[in-house]
């Protein structure tokens, strides 16, 4: 395991400062009000309405979700931050510092750039591994 001398004690602090206030303000908007389809029990959805009630709920369930994920992001950082120190800004994968600016822009990442690439094709699905597969 790396040693993380990149990351002094004083960015970690301002860090931690920056995941608690972005933590609040999520915690602090609050979830989006998803709309019922119907205004009671026995009235029928309007059929010209549907269509969008129905894009409306899933754009706020969408959000409420990435929320949650970004809250537990935060929440995890924040951990790692107070409970382990030093292994905040590495990345869980190769174990290197995670550059600067990436962990400015999200101090919630776990993952360095190259990492982060390498899951994503990895996890697409469908994606074909090996030349070899076609074959």
């Amino acid at each position: 395991m790396r040693d993380n001398r990149a990351m002094d004690a004083a960015t970690r602090k301002r860090l931690r400062d920056r995941l608690v206030s972005l933590r609040d303000e999520l915690t602090a908007e609050g979830g989006l009000d998803i709309p019922p389809a119907r205004t009671d029990a026995v009235s029928q959805p309007d059929d010209d309405e549907a269509p969008l009630t129905e894009m409306t709920q899933t754009i706020a369930s969408n959000r409420n979700r990435e929320r949650g994920e970004r809250l537990a992001q935060i929440r995890d950082a924040l951990a790692l931050i107070d409970e382990d120190p030093e292994e905040f800004g590495l990345c869980e994968d190769c174990e290197e510092p995670i550059k600067a600016r990436r962990i400015e822009l999200m101090p919630w990442v776990v993952l360095c750039v190259a990492c982060q690439e390498k899951r994503e094709r990895d996890d697409r699905p469908g994606r074909r591994k090996n030349l070899r597969d076609y074959r």
